[in-house]
């Protein structure tokens, strides 16, 4: 389960990591990834539209995807905002299969970060 203090609540938190955050689509699953300078807690927030199916297959998705985060949450404390956006694939998809998408999303997450960091390293030597 994902703790409380690690779900976004607020329309603006939602839009401001859609809106500012990087975008990562996988065949399942968009990953839009906000890196935070702040030491908040990493935060998940999960869109699961009509197109993906009926309420029960939205909410197998969601409860998938929160699980998945609970995971994740783990080696990322601090300093992420997170949105999940379930695309109409998602709700055939395996529990392997959005599993993998989710983890390949990641790790090209983690690279993006660290390439950030590296540039922010270098602006700031000159």
């Amino acid at each position: 389960m994902l703790p409380a203090e690690h779900r976004m609540r607020t329309a603006g938190d939602f839009s401001n990591t859609v809106r500012s955050g990087a975008r990562i689509g996988r065949r399942n699953v968009v990953v839009y990834a906000h890196f935070r300078t702040d030491e908040v807690p990493t935060r998940f927030g999960f869109i699961v539209s009509k197109k993906v199916g009926n309420a029960v297959t939205r909410n197998l998705v969601k409860r998938r995807l929160r699980a998945l985060s609970a995971d994740l949450v783990k080696e990322h404390p601090l300093g992420m905002g997170i949105v999940m956006r379930a695309l109409p694939a998602s709700s055939t998809a395996s529990w392997d299969e959005l599993g993998s998408d989710v983890h390949s999303a990641f790790k090209k997450i983690e690279k993006l970060h660290q390439e950030h960091h590296t540039q922010e390293g270098v602006d700031h030597v000159r």
